[in-house]
């Protein structure tokens, strides 16, 4: 399903780590990104894996590598070489031991059509921000606490 992305009308990229839960394999973690990508809303760049193990030693695996679960291949749309080696190695050194995580880049597709209006039209965006989940679940505490 690879399609070429183009530097004028790409969505903003983002990386996750994600610390698994289990073996790693998780059969409604790769569902659910495979129905935002198949709906439009990201698209996947690149998936690794870093696990720690026990000892400490760190292994980095790519998705396209043949000892990965086969619930993550065929995700990746276009595979940009945004993760290096370096980069992944420090998402091991702060692992627990025992430990795997993903590490997933996605271009937010859903804001293509706004990031290229707003390049051309000579804007930026100053400040962009998540919002951290606890404060989301307050402020929602607080709504039904005023009902």
């Amino acid at each position: 399903m690879a399609t070429m992305l183009k530097a004028e009308s790409v969505g903003p990229v983002d990386v996750a780590v994600v610390e698994l839960g289990g073996d790693g394999v998780d059969q409604e973690v790769a569902a659910a990104i495979l129905d935002l990508r198949d709906t439009g809303t990201v698209k996947v760049i690149d998936i690794s894996f870093v696990a720690k193990s026990a000892d400490g030693t760190v292994t980095i695996t790519e998705v396209t590598e043949s000892n990965v679960a086969e619930v993550y291949r065929g995700l990746v749309d276009d595979e940009l070489d945004l993760l290096n080696a370096e980069d992944l190695e420090l998402v091991g050194a702060e692992l627990p031991p025992g430990s795997t995580a993903m590490v997933m880049v996605w271009e937010n597709t859903w804001a293509s059509r706004l990031s290229a209006a707003l390049r051309r039209s000579g804007s930026r965006v100053r400040m962009l921000e998540r919002v951290p989940r606890p404060v989301v679940q307050e402020a929602i505490g607080a709504l039904e606490e005023d009902k």
